[in-house]
């Protein structure tokens, strides 16, 4: 019984295949955090600016709010007024992923100093 020579030939692209898809999901995973990350400096600037424009309209603070945050393409969660000092929360949406909803929020307060 004599055996023919084993060849390897398509060893390396089974290699490449697997490599390639290695790669593909670690960019996939990259690619959630860094829109994490934009999401949630989004929130926290509109968070910023939304509590520092309801601290100089104490009237109708969480109305002002309310409106900038529309307007810095945010919602308003959370909106409270203690004296001179306003907290808010607000949150924006999150990078986009086929099985969930991502919103991201924030918290600012602002008052005098």
């Amino acid at each position: 019984m004599s055996r023919a020579p084993r060849r390897d030939h398509g060893a390396a692209t089974v290699l490449v295949v697997a490599m390639a898809g290695v790669l593909m999901f670690v960019m996939v995973g990259l690619s959630a955090a860094g829109g994490l990350v934009t999401a949630q400096r989004r929130a926290q600037s509109a968070a910023d600016l939304v509590a520092l424009a309801a601290a100089s309209s104490l009237d109708d603070a969480c109305g002002e709010a309310a409106r900038i945050a529309a307007a810095n393409g945010a919602e308003l969660d959370e909106c409270h007024v203690d004296g001179d000092v306003v907290t808010v929360v607000t949150s924006v949406a999150g990078p986009a992923v086929p099985w969930r909803a991502v919103r991201v929020s924030a918290e600012a307060r602002a008052g005098p100093a």
